[in-house]
């Protein structure tokens, strides 16, 4: 287990919460699984398998958990039953441990100031996730820029603005139509001129076309070298986790079409599918950074996966 958790207990009570329907739905699979059993068997680990895959963590990675289970059990000679759960959960964070790992806090940033492009379809809750980022990290100390950068939608400049009233940051926007990578260059050079240390940026890097989103991203981010010529910006792909594996291939498309570089997954605990970030996490290597569980303004979070995993699998 982990020896330190950016988690405060607040996060961990809305971590808990936020997974209750996949929690509840895997535990019920694993309980009937183990129900009048004195050790772990075939058919247990073929329930496990089928609890795992339900809850959409893959089926690539549930072979690589189950894989790992029947290593462990044949290792430890005899495992109970009531063991399960434990073990469980310290085999799926080995697993995750295996992949790039974010190393974000709310606190603590990888660059001064930290420039976040957010991509995204339509729906994922991309301009709401920006807004509740805006805010964990004003939260955190930390002043706050954001930019209307999806200028195809008048809609979305117009929800950018209603968070930044909300939040209290700065919104720098155009009209809708204007040059995204204009809209880019203003809202960075405010931000350097009034020494921001976040700044996060939503554009219109929709899968519509991919090389439309890749000639965009290309401007923008040649935008942000003239001004910040020592940051590479984060490229954000936000992803709707309700949707279960169609939100691994839309992270499988949009990694073909340009650099993602982090994760965010939201809408997890209105699901039961929470499984995916696992699945994702795995099979992408590309770190889940923050993880949506709910409506909240505060409901948003550094994903942690020592603590996703133990709030899933831990009975206690």
């Amino acid at each position: 287990m982990a020896l330190f958790s950016f988690l405060s207990k607040k996060d961990k009570e809305v971590l808990d919460n936020g997974l209750d329907k996949t929690k509840t739905s895997i535990f019920d699979k694993i309980s009937r699984a183990i129900s009048g059993k004195s050790k772990i068997d075939d058919e247990i680990l073929d329930n496990i398998e089928e609890a795992l895959i339900s809850a959409d963590v893959g089926v690539n990675t549930t072979i690589k958990i189950i894989e790992r289970l029947e290593k462990r059990i044949a290792r430890d000679k005899y495992v109970s039953s009531d063991e399960l759960h434990n073990i469980i959960n310290q085999e799926i964070v080995a697993l995750l441990s295996e992949q790039p790992q974010s190393g974000t806090s709310f606190e603590n940033l990888p660059s001064n100031p930290y420039i976040i492009l957010v991509v995204g379809v339509n729906g994922v809750g991309k301009t709401t996730t920006i807004g509740k980022l805006a805010n964990r990290f004003k939260q955190a100390g930390k002043k706050v820029f954001l930019g209307a950068a999806d200028t195809f939608r008048a809609a979305a400049i117009d929800q950018l603005m209603i968070w930044g009233q909300r939040v209290d940051v700065p919104v720098i926007k155009h009209k809708m139509g204007a040059d995204p990578a204009s809209v880019v260059f203003d809202t960075l050079s405010s931000a350097k001129a009034n020494n921001a240390e976040v700044v996060i940026i939503d554009t219109a890097g929709r899968l519509h076309n991919k090389v439309n989103l890749m000639n965009e991203l290309t401007k923008i981010r040649n935008v942000v070298s003239k001004i910040f010529p020592d940051i590479k910006p984060e490229v954000l792909l936000v992803l709707d986790g309700s949707t279960g594996q169609n939100a691994y291939e839309q992270a499988r498309q949009f990694s073909q079409a340009t650099n993602v570089t982090a994760l965010a997954i939201t809408k997890l605990d209105g699901t039961a599918r929470g499984g995916v970030v696992i699945g994702i996490s795995d099979q992408m290597q590309i770190p889940v950074k923050y993880i949506g569980l709910g409506e909240g303004i505060d409901d948003i979070q550094v994903f942690d996966k020592e603590e996703f995993v133990k709030s899933l699998f831990d009975k206690n």
